[in-house]
């Protein structure tokens, strides 16, 4: 009887050691396919090319905005304002090369920020033109910043913020000036080729 419970003892232990082991096993073979996801999925995001970054959207969603404002069109400069705002949030930041990655972000912010202000102020259409003041400092420090695929113009208007001045960015070399509208269209000068 002795031997038959020493016995039973011996295989229950035994049995039961087997059993522990085989979710190490497991453990261990999970942890391994895990990694082989892991590096499969990291060698795989390693192998397809950095997105380039375009910044044509956002000045096509600037000059919107400033074009609106030449045609002293508030509605039409608060929806551009919001579009605007709407392609900065979206804006890939990963495609942002790291070198200038941190300067974009702060002169991003900034054009969100009045860009969200124009978009907000429907019927006053002289506090836009104050907001388009800095958005287009903003636009032109992000077109030096980043480059341009079209042919643009930093223009001036000596005029505006009491004899202050402001620039504007455009698409034309004529001058169109957004800050008063069709009380002095041809006011202003070019400044710079982009």
């Amino acid at each position: 009887m002795k031997y038959t419970n020493l016995s039973s003892l011996a295989l229950a232990t035994f049995i039961l050691s087997s059993c522990n082991q085989a979710p190490d096993k497991n453990r261990e073979q999970q942890v391994v396919d895990n990694a082989t996801v892991q590096d499969t999925h990291t060698s795989g995001s390693n192998n397809t090319a950095p997105e380039k970054f375009s910044f044509d959207a956002v000045i096509k969603d600037y000059l919107a905005l400033k074009n609106a404002l030449t045609a002293d069109d508030d509605k039409a400069a608060a929806d551009a304002g919001k579009q605007l705002f709407s392609t900065l949030n979206a804006v890939d930041i990963k495609a942002i090369p790291g070198d200038k990655l941190k300067d974009y972000t702060e002169i991003a912010d900034n054009a969100k920020e009045n860009a969200e202000h124009i978009g907000a102020n429907a019927g006053k259409i002289d506090h836009q033109r104050e907001h388009l003041a800095s958005l287009s400092k903003d636009m032109a420090d992000l077109i030096e910043l980043m480059g341009t695929t079209q042919k643009l113009y930093q223009n001036h208007c000596p005029m505006f913020n009491d004899g202050k001045g402001a620039v504007w960015i455009s698409e034309t070399k004529e001058i169109k000036n957004p800050y008063y509208g069709s009380k002095m269209t041809t006011c202003g000068s070019v400044q710079k080729e982009y």
